[in-house]
């Protein structure tokens, strides 16, 4: 059997994505990417769930929307179910790149709930993403039980998901300032704020709800 230029190429990329130099797998993803072949996507997937770095992880999600959703969908939808947390996180990051809603019926509750914040938060954007029409409502209340959780980043992408979907939001907000954990009243109020002024900035929005809480309120005094 022949070996072509073009095989010697991908055997190469493929090689590339082992390497211990984290800028050779940049190159070789970016160089799956701009070259697809379905024979990549097992690689690919396989690599994403062990990458440890940030920026080879989004090329080799670019390479994955380089190929078939056909090919990706599949694969990617059996990562969600991976024990590895990093596995989960990236190949929901990537259904949310893809943003085929086929993939929605995978993004479960539990991944919502994730017990691994960078799950879960890949899960928020999944989810806002790929909701279906009328859903949308439904997908608020479940995220809502996630106000709370967290660190400041973990809060900041919560609340971004929550105002990506929009008005819907209102009553599961407005029910979540009157739980009595004020980490929770406060995320809500912050994201209330947010939806009203998009410009305000969460540090901001979210230091001035943690005052209104201390001070006894819930925000919703005068409404």
């Amino acid at each position: 059997m022949t070996i072509t230029r073009q095989d010697m190429d991908a055997i190469r990329a493929l090689q590339g994505l082992e390497d211990s130099r984290s800028s050779v797998r940049l190159r070789a993803a970016l160089a799956v990417g701009t070259t697809p072949d379905p024979s990549f996507v097992d690689k690919l997937i396989e690599r994403c769930a062990i990458e440890p770095e940030f920026f080879v992880r989004d090329m080799l999600t670019w390479a994955l929307t380089r190929h078939p959703v056909s090919m990706t969908l599949p694969e990617l939808l059996r990562e969600v179910r991976s024990e590895r947390a990093q596995a989960r996180s990236q190949a929901l990051h990537t259904l949310s790149k893809i943003g085929d809603r086929q993939a929605w019926p995978s993004i479960t509750r539990a991944l919502l709930s994730d017990a691994d914040d960078e799950v879960a938060r890949s899960a928020w954007r999944a989810a806002v993403m790929l909701v279906p029409e009328g859903e949308a409502s439904a997908l608020a209340t479940v995220l809502a039980t996630q106000l709370g959780r967290g660190e400041r980043e973990t809060q900041l992408s919560l609340s971004r998901a929550l105002v990506a979907l929009g008005e819907v939001i209102v009553p599961a907000l407005r029910a979540a300032t009157m739980a009595p954990d004020p980490r929770v009243c406060a995320h809500a109020l912050a994201t209330q704020r947010l939806l009203r002024e998009p410009d305000a900035g969460f540090e901001c929005a979210i230091e001035e709800a943690k005052r209104i809480v201390a001070l006894g309120g819930s925000g919703q005094e005068g409404r």
